[in-house]
């Protein structure tokens, strides 16, 4: 489900469900938060790489879990998220194919995006009766601007590689193929950096907006949860799985 792997100072989570596009359910939502704990307690982790397999990064939450009741309090996905958030560990992505859902909006908390253009980009909460999430409601806008944000959440089309580096969602567009190894050479230049001052850095950069963010991430939980119950969201799942069937 979720492959892990340690060297050279860092930890790379692969997200190992090819059959299903890389779908996230919530035993893989929590082995991503462990990896990502278990980096943070690792006093000699650099850096952390996440990527997918078979040339998908991930289509996102799988939707088989959203058509079960969503009760209060976090889910397994926010979860996951808020670990991101917090760990002062340097996290990079490495994109290819489908980053859908949460595939795209996870990338918001990385620190370093890599896509190639195989790679393709899509929000479509709106399209399936739901709202942002993922903090997205506010950081997208910081980071590709009102205008690109609006397309991206209200429309829910898909957006490639390269739209995405230009409005500033990737730190490079990489040559075709190589999105792992970009990640992987930022990583090594990491790994030869002073620990302490490396997580510093990166706490201090991070911690003036995480109350704020903090408090996006529970309004949005309140508000994904009711559009999640609610019966035009429900009807959405039911005529995707129907027309799956045929």
């Amino acid at each position: 489900m979720i492959r892990s792997e340690y060297h050279n100072h860092g930890l790379v989570l692969t997200i190992d469900r090819a059959e299903q596009r890389n779908a996230l359910n919530v035993e893989m939502y929590g082995q991503l938060k462990a990896g990502l704990q278990q980096a943070q307690d690792n006093p000699d982790c650099h850096s952390v790489i996440i990527r997918g397999s078979g040339g998908v990064f991930t289509a996102g939450n799988d939707l088989k879990d959203f058509q079960q009741p969503r009760a209060g309090g976090d889910s397994a996905g926010l979860s996951f998220l808020r670990t991101l958030i917090n760990i002062d560990v340097p996290v990079i992505a490495a994109v290819e194919g489908y980053a859908i859902g949460i595939g795209a909006t996870l990338l918001q908390h990385c620190d370093f995006v890599y896509a190639d253009d195989s790679a393709f980009f899509s929000l479509p909460f709106v399209s399936m009766g739901l709202c942002p999430e993922g903090g997205s409601s506010q950081i997208l806008e910081r980071i590709a601007g009102r205008r690109k944000s609006s397309e991206w959440l209200l429309l829910g089309d898909r957006f490639s590689a390269r739209e995405a580096a230009e409005a500033g969602l990737l730190t490079a567009l990489s040559e075709p193929g190589q999105a792992m190894a970009d990640a992987r050479a930022t990583a090594a230049k990491l790994a030869e950096k002073p620990i302490q001052a490396l997580r510093l850095t990166k706490r201090m950069l991070r911690e003036p907006g995480r109350a704020e963010l903090m408090a996006v991430l529970d309004s949005e939980r309140e508000l994904f949860r009711e559009r999640l119950n609610s019966e035009e969201a429900q009807q959405v799942f039911r005529n995707f799985f129907e027309r799956s069937k045929k």
